[in-house]
């Protein structure tokens, strides 16, 4: 009896640790553009390519510190393990170069509808695939948010590349990353090591070519690319964490942290704000007030179903 106290213990530990790691790197990623906007004289292409080669050195250096180095040499073991972290490279990888193009080219609010309606697919990922249930209250707030996207989705007039490339790209991570067994800062580094040969080529080219910025531009724009490696990785680790930690749709809500802080960054720098945009961001934060007010209601529960056996096994 005591050691179902001790797994209580445990479990809460571990969900504060997913929402703890989870909010960091949705906030991490909703302040990224601030960041971007000061590459807008590099090619998206090369920004991208800064991102993968500087990502190894530092995520190197924080395994190093971590002695993380056995879980690496471990996950080559297994031809599976590579060949799904090869796929989620190549999803964020593409990933990122969207959302790159999507902030220099001022397209953050199509950028952060991407954003909105990933979390829809996560909630699909959570129930067609992990068979996760949800309750009432959940599929309540799953509806209205798919109102309010589909709404912001209809009143763009056109077909939205960029957000569901952005939402279908992500979903595709999110789950590789949940289900490879590999740490969150061993897998990350795999990635990057597996993208770093076509990055290297690639920044080869350029400079062959007198096309690269880095070095060639100012020492402003080298520096800033320069932090693209622990600008990467940090969220990246931090999402991985909560990955392992949290149901696929608890993770999807969480996320509309980043693309609400996005929709204020894109209404910063002067991009057209609707009232299209107004009706369907409303619906998406109701989604969200409803969904975490079910989800606090369901800890507290089951706090005090656990309550009553600690107490027995005192």
């Amino acid at each position: 009896m005591k050691g179902s106290s001790v797994n209580d213990d445990a479990r809460r530990t571990q969900l504060k640790t997913g929402y703890l790691t989870a909010v960091s790197a949705y906030t991490f990623w909703g302040l990224f553009p601030l960041y971007l906007k000061l590459l807008t004289e590099v090619a998206p292409t090369e920004t991208l390519a800064h991102r993968i080669i500087w990502s190894v050195p530092f995520a190197a250096a924080l395994m190093l510190l971590r002695r993380q180095w056995p879980e690496v040499r471990n996950a080559f073991k297994s031809r599976r393990t590579i060949l799904m972290l090869a796929i989620a490279a190549l999803s964020i990888a593409l990933n990122w170069l969207i959302y790159v193009w999507a902030v220099v080219n001022d397209e953050i609010l199509q950028a952060s509808l991407g954003y909105y309606i990933n979390p829809l697919m996560y909630v699909a990922a959570g129930v067609f695939i992990f068979r996760e249930r949800l309750r009432p209250m959940q599929i309540t707030a799953v509806g209205i948010a798919c109102a309010g996207v589909l709404i912001l989705t209809l009143g763009v007039g056109s077909f939205p590349w960029i957000a569901i490339s952005l939402a279908a790209l992500f979903t595709a991570y999110g789950y590789i990353r949940k289900t490879v067994q590999v740490g969150a800062l061993p897998g990350q580094f795999i990635e990057v090591c597996l993208l770093s040969p076509i990055a290297l080529l690639y920044l080869l080219w350029l400079s062959n070519t007198g096309s690269m910025v880095f070095a060639d531009g100012t020492s402003g724009l080298t520096i800033t690319l320069l932090f693209a490696g622990p600008f990467t990785v940090i969220p990246l680790v931090l999402f991985a964490l909560a990955a392992r930690r949290l149901q696929m749709s608890t993770l999807g809500f969480i996320q509309y942290i980043g693309p609400t802080i996005q929709l204020m960054l894109g209404l910063f720098f002067g991009e057209t704000f609707t009232k299209i945009h107004a009706i369907a961001f409303g619906l998406i934060w109701i989604s969200l007030a409803i969904f975490s007010y079910d989800a606090a209601r369901a800890n507290r529960s089951a706090r005090r179903q656990a309550q009553p056996t600690n107490q027995k096994n005192a």
